[in-house]
């Protein structure tokens, strides 16, 4: 698979229905996370800042199994992909950022890439917003509305990580 430019965040519309407007603020934040690792090293992609452990690759590692959580396991009721799914989470609850540490932007965004088509599906797929998540251990099922709301949530935190350790790195603000 080859890896085209990462493009430029696209503001999401002011006037859009609901559904579209949570659609373009999740997709605004998922290229802003990718603006944010574009052109480091591999060296610089596992750089933390301070005490932090957060690296830049771990952030996109994480939001891939982020990702494939909400969509694919808790919405659509799929089980739980590889390499999530062999992972040794009693060992190593934060398995997916530990182990990005050895990747680069190549084989994150790819990986990243693919989990967000696959989510877009599902949210394409989905009969409203009102529609009720068919899998995973959320005790009451929640919405599709619930679940888009949420990952504007985690984008916007860990795209704030990604800022600062992106700062400190080389310099580079915006987005």
């Amino acid at each position: 698979m080859t890896v085209s430019a990462v493009a430029e965040p696209s503001e999401p519309g002011r006037h859009s229905d609901e559904l579209t407007t949570l659609t373009e603020f999740v997709d605004y934040f998922r290229a802003v996370l990718l603006r944010k690792g574009s052109g480091l090293t591999q060296e610089q992609l596992a750089t933390t800042v301070a005490s932090s452990t957060l690296t830049i690759g771990s952030l996109i590692r994480h939001m891939t199994f982020v990702e494939d959580h909400w969509f694919d396991h808790i919405f659509v009721g799929m089980p739980v992909r590889a390499p999530w799914s062999s992972a040794d989470w009693e060992a190593d609850r934060d398995w997916e950022m530990t182990t990005a540490s050895g990747m680069g932007f190549v084989d994150l965004r790819i990986a990243f890439d693919q989990a967000c088509d696959r989510s877009r599906s599902h949210v394409d797929a989905a009969r409203s917003l009102d529609a009720l998540a068919a899998g995973g251990d959320v005790g009451d099922p929640v919405s599709l509305r619930w679940i888009l709301i949420h990952m504007i949530e985690e984008y916007a935190r860990h795209c704030g990580h990604a800022d600062l350790i992106r700062e400190a790195i080389d310099g580079r603000v915006g987005d």
